[in-house]
């Protein structure tokens, strides 16, 4: 057994039980005091932001089902069984975006998204996703993976040819590695410090100042004083109202900066390692303490997020559709299951422009092409790829333009063709 195969498997035997925290990987079971659960992560603004952004930008592309053509070239199978459920409607309840968001948020969370595959003889007919945290995955005698759950009432045991099980970061045949298991110390550091900051900032940062006396006072004193500064000092239309001191009583304000208790660089720091659990550019959550909001450097890293971040996301998700949803004789027609990455310029107009031009001028894009991704009718003659330099069909490329006489010239006569 390989390592990550030994590793999956004692993560398997550890479970996240969310009644039961303490069955995490043999770990603190409520770090920094703060009891982790998916709920609870969620209530970080950085975690929320950082699955928010991920599971929705792979949701909102496009998921195609393609058929590759004799000359090597693919068209988009809409005839085939799978393109309404991926790219439409995987069951009578949600929508491809919300199948895909709850897919992927349970691969961030989890380590694992599964969803049962119904089938009408070898056609999948619906996709039905399942929660990660009431699926038990093992093998049985005869070595097949074997998944069970218990859901409204019933139980379930499927093996691996009806469930679909898409494996995140570390994915062993049993599973792949939970985010909220291996990131719980910095969730529960970063819960903490934000339960701090409330209760700091609930009856105000700090007191303004003390009451310094000389002397010890007795309990009649000390209530005495406290019921005069409530009633007459507490609240803000009390703000700036004189106190008479009495009985040697001297006041002296109290100053801290926040930044002495280091709060906020703290609470900073919990976000910058959220979003490196996440593999998030900080400033894609709105974080932007250490880097400017704009610029050519920004964008190099949205680049690099969509190339190193989403790619390796996208390919889990289509290979495992692919081996589970795929015939042997869908694959031996060349259907492919692949996201389709230019969904990601659809908010982005001169991006857009510069792709459509590119193509255009170089020839492999027609003006039909373009205009049906843009919904705007054909144009006659659209469906001809043209190059730039002479705007002519490529079929007539290279050849040479045929001679037109001009008016009034003398026709040549050919020596012995009299």
């Amino acid at each position: 057994m390989g390592f990550w195969s030994k590793a999956v498997t004692t993560f398997r035997r550890r479970t996240l039980d969310i009644k039961n925290p303490s069955g995490w990987n043999g770990g603190d079971a409520r770090p920094a005091g703060e009891e982790v659960t998916p709920s609870s992560v969620l209530g970080l603004s950085a975690a929320w932001a950082c699955v928010n952004l991920i599971a929705g930008t792979i949701a909102t592309l496009p998921l195609m089902v393609y058929r590759t053509k004799k000359d090597g070239s693919r068209e988009v199978a809409k005839d085939h069984p799978l393109y309404r459920i991926l790219h439409d409607n995987p069951n009578t309840d949600q929508t491809a975006v919300d199948y895909l968001e709850f897919v992927q948020s349970s691969l961030e969370f989890w380590g694992n998204s599964y969803s049962r595959i119904v089938r009408s003889g070898e056609k999948p007919v619906s996709l039905l996703p399942i929660r990660p945290d009431i699926m038990s995955v093992d093998r049985d005698d005869r070595g097949r993976v074997r998944y069970r759950w218990s859901e409204d009432g019933q139980y379930f045991e499927r093996f691996d040819d009806t469930v679909l099980h898409i494996r995140g970061f570390g994915g062993g045949p049993l599973g792949g590695l939970s985010t909220l298991s291996f990131a719980r110390d910095t969730f529960g550091l970063a819960m903490a410090t934000d339960r701090a900051a409330r209760e700091t900032f609930r009856n105000g940062m700090r007191p303004a100042g003390q009451f310094v006396f000389k002397e010890f006072l007795t309990p009649d004193q000390r209530e005495q004083l406290d019921e005069r500064l409530t009633n007459k000092y507490l609240g803000a239309i009390n703000a700036g109202r004189p106190y008479i001191a009495e009985g040697g009583a001297e006041y002296k304000p109290i100053s801290i900066n926040p930044d002495d208790a280091q709060m906020l660089e703290t609470r900073g720091f919990s976000v910058d390692e959220v979003c490196r659990f996440f593999g998030v550019p900080p400033f894609m959550i709105g974080h932007t303490e250490k880097s400017t909001s704009w610029g050519t450097g920004l964008a190099e890293q949205v680049l690099g997020f969509q190339k190193f971040n989403l790619r390796r996301r996208l390919k889990r998700i289509e290979q495992s559709m692919e081996k589970r949803l795929l015939t042997p004789a869908d694959r031996a027609a060349g259907v492919v299951i692949e996201f389709n990455l230019e969904g990601l310029l659809r908010g982005d107009s001169a991006a857009r422009a510069a792709y459509y031009g590119a193509g255009l001028k170089d020839g492999w894009l027609n003006i039909n092409q373009v205009c049906a991704w843009e919904n705007l009718p054909p144009v006659e003659g659209g469906d001809v790829n043209r190059v730039q330099m002479q705007n002519v069909p490529l079929t007539e490329a290279g050849k040479e333009p045929a001679a037109t006489p001009q008016p009034g010239a003398p026709k040549l006569r050919v020596v012995g063709s009299e």
